[in-house]
């Protein structure tokens, strides 16, 4: 029997009540009923993030775990601990914080004189100073803080939060990443990988102090319009034709999706990456026109407008390429040194981020979150050493914004800052906290993977409920 041509799978698809048009406007109406739902469950508190990423490992007993008896044990041996664990293998002594701690806000928050504007922020923050990462080592503790797991090649928590909640923008990346300016993390894109979720996922790299923001996004200006017209109109017969024979492969209709968007951000991007309209005291605020904070501070800056244009997910780089400690948080040699440099970038952009979100009325539904891969050791690096070696057993981070307990610290390192005292948090925790905050339960939130249901938290994690609101 001869088949109807009326019924041909290439005109099916041709077709435009049932074709390649229907099937995107039944995605995008989909896609939509989702966005308009925001979160799948009632307990969502947060509609965005904005991840502040300071790698290098932050000394957490010369920024917010303030150590009394540390400064009494200047100078003496670590005792009582068994064999001292450091990842160079040379341990010195006991050394008192470079810096002088006061308390501040309501709560009583301690912080060291290192951070002098992000300290009058306390009473917007959760700090949760029992954190425990499982490697010392600086590319696999980067990669666990950003994917959950210390190996390349996971996915990373924007890109779940992509896969999970989809985006609240039709002309922007549902997640971006903007770099230090002086240089890429260790392990690169790695840190922001889709993985194994749809390419769709993956973080797309904005450099905020570029002339091209977005590489290779504007059109070649030697192509003339026509030109580029009729190459795209060939481009979309290849590509209908492509999927009229193959209507089970979705990787086409992936990157179909990519260059739609990529069309619209022609449009979009201009206007997002764009301070004419920014007040001069934000401006100031911020510091952008300083001329040694300026480039980092309009990272900070253009974070908040992103997510108040519908990004879900922002990650800000505070710290560049390991291997040199002027561009990062490595503070082998000389911790106050490096930790001065590297505070300044951080402590008034990021503090103005807070103000300016809070200010804005967005703080309410903007989950902010600030982490290092790992914190420092309390004794120094070598007898002699004015440094402090990686510490992966105890280190600080904090949360602040929607849904989280304001003015709040949870967890405690013991009396010299080496161990958690009690309530330890691993990286697992952090994560299971940070999807909840956003209406996703980490045990559900799933992707198949190489005959497994692949999770952002691995096999681990809780929610740490005593710091939400």
């Amino acid at each position: 029997m001869t088949a109807d041509p009326l019924l041909d799978r290439r005109r099916f698809l041709a077709d435009p009540g049932t074709g390649l048009g229907a099937v995107a406007l039944a995605w995008m109406l989909a896609r939509d009923r989702a966005a308009a739902a925001d979160a799948p469950g009632p307990i969502a508190r947060a509609k965005r993030v904005i991840h502040v990423f300071s790698p290098g490992g932050v000394s957490h007993v010369d920024t917010f775990d303030h150590k009394p008896e540390l400064a009494k044990a200047d100078g003496k041996a670590l005792e009582g601990r068994g064999a001292i664990d450091t990842f160079f293998a040379q341990p010195g002594v006991l050394r008192k914080s470079a810096y002088g701690f006061k308390q501040y806000g309501r709560c009583g928050a301690w912080v060291s004189d290192l951070f002098p504007h992000l300290s009058g922020c306390v009473d917007d923050i959760a700090f949760v100073h029992s954190m425990v990462a499982r490697s010392p080592s600086h590319q696999p503790a980067c990669f666990q803080m950003n994917t959950g797991f210390t190996l390349a090649g996971f996915p990373s928590l924007g890109a779940w939060l992509s896969y999970g909640l989809g985006r609240l923008s039709d002309d922007l990346p549902t997640f971006v990443v903007l770099p230090d300016p002086r240089g890429l993390v260790n392990g690169g894109s790695a840190n922001w990988t889709n993985g194994f979720l749809p390419a769709e996922h993956q973080g797309t790299v904005f450099e905020a102090a570029a002339a091209e923001p977005v590489r290779n996004l504007a059109p070649p200006a030697s192509v003339p319009a026509d030109a580029r017209r009729d190459g795209l109109r060939l481009l979309a017969q290849l590509n209908a034709g492509y999927a009229a024979r193959d209507p089970l492969d979705s990787s086409l209709a992936g990157r179909l999706r990519a260059y739609e968007l990529a069309g619209r951000m022609q449009a979009s991007i201009p206007a997002a990456v764009s301070f004419a309209d920014e007040t001069a005291e934000t401006r100031a605020l911020y510091g952008v026109d300083d001329p040694v904070v300026g480039p980092t501070a309009r990272n900070f800056l253009l974070a908040r407008r992103l997510v108040e244009r519908g990004i879900r997910f922002v990650q800000v780089y505070n710290g560049g390429a390991l291997g040199s400690p002027r561009i990062n948080w490595d503070g082998h040699e000389d911790v106050k040194d490096n930790h001065d440099r590297q505070g300044r970038l951080l402590d008034r952009p990021c503090a103005a981020l807070l103000r300016d979100l809070k200010r804005r009325g967005l703080l309410a539904d903007t989950l902010v979150v600030w982490s290092t891969e790992f914190g420092r050791t309390p004794f120094t690096q070598g007898a002699a050493g004015r440094g402090r070696d990686h510490h992966q057993h105890v280190f600080t981070c904090w949360l602040a914004g929607a849904g989280v307990k304001p003015g709040f610290k949870y967890g405690e390192s013991d009396e010299v800052g080496y161990q958690p005292a009690r309530d330890p948090v691993t990286v697992y925790d952090f994560h299971a906290t940070i999807l909840h905050l956003l209406g996703l339960d980490h045990e559900k939130l799933t992707y198949y993977h190489n005959g497994s249901r692949r999770r952002l938290t691995d096999v681990h994690g809780r929610v740490v409920t005593e710091i939400l609101a």
